[in-house]
């Protein structure tokens, strides 16, 4: 399974915001989209999704920006994903309904079960716990041992 740049863009921008939370003021699209080179048109688009899901809050105004919607310790991998990308499916004809059990089109086929659900099944429960054991702290963590690349706040402090 692949995830789209959606996907990847988006976990980037969430590290960058995780990492300039230092109770500073919000930090400005323009100077996260610099610091990750990433294009800021998608960004916006990106951000939008973020900040509907409850991720990311904006402030307005010359010294607006973004930042965490909520602590990093309590933003999942999976919320983040799953609110760019939607439900992760391993495959076009898996569904979730709304208990979360996953539904395939092929069940039904000439009245036998699919033959392959139980390892897509596996798949994606793999997958999604995966993302659903994963916090945002986690990756500032890894990521603040790594090379630093400071952000510039809308506020100058």
């Amino acid at each position: 399974m692949l995830f789209s740049t959606k996907a990847e863009y988006g976990i980037r921008l969430m590290v960058a915001l995780g990492r300039a939370d230092d109770g500073g003021g919000p930090v400005a699209l323009a100077s996260l989209a610099e610091a990750e080179a990433l294009p800021l048109s998608y960004l916006e688009h990106l951000v939008a999704k973020l900040r509907e899901a409850g991720l990311v809050s904006s402030t307005r105004g010359a010294h607006g920006g973004y930042r965490l919607g909520r602590p990093s310790g309590e933003i999942t991998m999976q919320q983040v994903v799953e609110s760019l990308e939607g439900p992760i499916t391993p495959m076009d004809c898996f569904e979730q309904n709304g208990q979360g059990r996953v539904l395939c089109s092929h069940e039904h086929d000439a009245d036998r079960a699919c033959a392959t659900k139980l390892l897509w099944t596996r798949v994606q429960g793999g997958i999604t716990r995966a993302l659903a054991g994963t916090t945002l702290a986690e990756l500032v963590e890894f990521a603040e041992r790594g090379e630093r690349r400071p952000l510039k706040t809308a506020v100058a402090r």
